[in-house]
């Protein structure tokens, strides 16, 4: 297979690789390969996929709504789209109240960011220094995890900020703990030395996924706004993948009880489908209006997307998916924990319901974290659990796990019971 890829498609990965084998089909919580294995997928495809795979109300709304109206001109409405915007902006607490629909999170971060330059009439972004918020211009300049060598100048008036990261302490309080609002000073001290007076935007995510699953500590996320705020800036949260249920709550900024100036929505929005939103109050969008705000794409506010968003939200409504993401996520983290005193390998397990990371450490001969974590998800799909780790140098003893929201009880045993067979295994060959 890897010849047959090498062949015909261009590799996008960076230095990784294609996952082996050709997927067939998927369905719930696991794909098929070809040549008929299955595979618990622990990653809901690419952390998007919360309804699980091909499920079935999401399939007869694709058939039934490709039938009626699959695209239209960008500039004209359909009935999914207007429905879809009414009752999104309902679950989300006010100003959130005007959204637009796009296809992916890069796309959506473009138009948070190119608003918030056109209503602050300022130029300069903040983001965290194990961001990842997308591979188009603007939202590539504000990821500073991968993919900023050898692609030449990014545009001036990008800040990176300190990531909070408790495991791994930059600056300690007198208790030995992450002193983050001192390093949350400090890093906007540097920003202020930098700037030239221009600073628009911070756009960051509550929970750092490809930076490692880092769960922002309680009482940052307000301490961000309010840096914001005092300098005018708007605060942006990217919610791809913590958006709609996965953390436990409808949205993780919830928990901290920041509204942020813009939201912005992908991945979950379409359970797996391209399907992204950007989110904002009145008074923005209107002062974005007023200055000619232009995002106009082929696929902005296409109803076919739109009538699965709205499906989307009946699931996780009618079926109290937050709840459920809370129930599996401690059953998931409980069994982690376990996992954890079994294996000396496992340094730390943290994140929100459905969103965690676990951590590995050096191997048992002081080896490389990356290599065993490379060396167990290899282990892991052998058995039949697919495993998703931080691609990243110095990550990749960080498995990131998101099981649907709809994965079942036995499901959640079952990928804990392949892991722990998997590092047993990993462990006792190196």
């Amino acid at each position: 297979m890897d010849d047959l890829a090498t062949r015909d498609l261009i590799r996008y990965s960076g230095r990784g690789g294609f996952s082996p084998g050709v997927i067939e089909r998927a369905e719930g919580a696991s794909v098929f390969t070809e040549d008929g294995r299955e595979l618990l997928d622990f990653t809901s495809g690419q952390m998007s996929a919360i309804l699980g795979h091909s499920h079935p109300e999401i399939v007869a709304t694709v058939r039934e709504q490709t039938a009626r109206l699959d695209h239209l001109y960008s500039g004209m409405l359909s009935r999914p789209v207007v429905d879809l915007a009414r009752r999104l902006t309902a679950t989300l607490p006010d100003p959130l109240d005007k959204a637009m629909f796009l296809t992916t999170g890069a796309e959506s971060n473009e138009a948070a960011l190119r608003m918030a330059k056109l209503v602050t009439g300022k130029h300069e972004i903040v983001s965290f220094a194990r961001s990842w918020h997308g591979m188009t211009q603007a939202a590539a300049n504000a990821t500073y995890s991968a993919g900023r060598h050898g692609y030449g100048p990014t545009a001036p008036g990008n800040f990176a900020l300190p990531v909070p990261d408790a495991f791994h302490p930059d600056l300690l309080d007198a208790d030995g703990e992450l002193d983050w609002r001192r390093q949350l000073d400090l890093g906007f001290d540097l920003i202020d030395a930098q700037s030239v007076g221009s600073l628009a935007a911070c756009i960051v995510e509550p929970i750092l996924s490809s930076g490692g699953v880092i769960d922002l500590p309680p009482g940052y996320l307000a301490a961000l706004r309010d840096k914001c705020h005092e300098r005018g800036m708007l605060l942006i949260l990217d919610e791809a993948q913590t958006g709609l249920c996965r953390t436990g709550d409808w949205y993780a900024f919830e928990r901290d009880g920041v509204v942020p100036d813009i939201l912005t929505l992908s991945k979950t929005l379409g359970a797996g489908l391209p399907l992204a939103a950007v989110i904002t109050s009145a008074e923005i969008e209107q002062r974005a209006h007023d200055r000619g705000f232009l995002f106009f794409t082929t696929h902005v506010n296409d109803p076919l997307p739109a009538a699965v968003g709205n499906t989307v939200l009946d699931v996780l409504t009618r079926d109290r998916l937050d709840a459920r993401a809370r129930e599996l996520g401690e059953r998931l983290s409980g069994g982690l924990t376990e996992l954890a005193g079994a294996h000396p390998v496992i340094g730390d397990v943290r994140g929100r319901g459905l969103l965690v990371g676990l951590e590995l450490t050096a191997g048992p001969d002081g080896g490389d974290a990356d290599a065993v974590g490379a060396a167990v998800t290899r282990r892991c799909a052998e058995l039949g659990l697919h495993m998703n780790i931080v691609q990243l140098p110095g990550l990749g003893g960080t498995f990131r796990i998101a099981p649907p929201l709809t994965a079942t009880e036995a499901e959640i045993d079952r990928g804990l019971a392949v892991l722990d067979e998997a590092l047993g295994d990993v462990v006792s060959a190196s």
